[in-house]
């Protein structure tokens, strides 16, 4: 089976685009970036996700996005609570260029194992107003792949996987279900108090919320 490089958070949104495209047919490599996030409890539901998806390989890195800060991801930032999401407004959750980063180095070790499929479980609907989340920022990195690596100038075509571009939160989840996920695996909260669990106020956390409700069914992590 071809391969592909997944981009690998442990949030249910790259979980349920890794599930999809491994469903086409894709051997799947996962990568997860260590990048000095407050919320680290996500690269333990990585390694959970990872092993449930029977990935060929899961790679960690580290790349120490906050020592640079600028992101309440990242820095001495706090993070929103209960706060109107206008996706017109980037919000301090943005972390500059991550997602411009990651499919760097997804892209990088593509070349290593020969894929030319890439996949990111970005969202331009329910999403918290981030420049690189849009279709437009994936078209364009595709282009720079072309012209950037040693495969696409001797004719590779790579394509950016983003089967849940155009889901809502509700629609993500129906298709994670269809494929028999279980999001009891996954990690959402930007802002995890002591202890790991979800904070329930911040952006992320109400948007899975409200995903789940729209769904109609329970959050398996509330459940739990």
């Amino acid at each position: 089976m071809p391969a592909a490089v997944v981009l690998l958070s442990g949030g249910l949104d790259s979980y349920t685009a890794a599930a999809a495209v491994k469903q086409g047919g894709f051997d799947l490599y996962a990568l997860t970036v260590r990048y000095g996030q407050r919320h680290v409890e996500e690269l333990v539901a990585a390694r959970r996700v990872a092993a449930a998806l029977g990935v060929v390989r899961h790679l960690e890195i580290d790349v120490e996005l906050s020592r640079m800060g600028g992101s309440a991801l990242t820095d001495d930032i706090a993070v929103p609570k209960d706060q109107p999401i206008d996706p017109a407004v980037i919000p301090v959750t943005y972390v500059p260029a991550r997602n411009t980063v990651f499919l760097s180095l997804a892209l990088g070790w593509a070349e290593v194992v020969g894929a030319t499929d890439l996949v990111i479980g970005v969202n331009a609907l329910d999403y918290s107003g981030y420049p690189d989340c849009r279709p437009e920022f994936i078209r364009a990195f595709e282009t720079l792949a072309a012209l950037a690596t040693k495969a696409g100038v001797e004719g590779a075509a790579f394509t950016v996987h983003t089967p849940l571009i155009a889901l809502s939160k509700a629609e993500i989840i129906r298709l994670g279900l269809s494929l028999g996920l279980d999001y009891g695996l996954t990690h959402s909260c930007y802002d995890p108090p002591p202890g790991g669990r979800a904070c329930g106020h911040c952006d992320s956390c109400r948007l899975r919320a409200i995903g789940f409700a729209d769904a109609g069914v329970i959050d398996p992590i509330l459940a739990s």
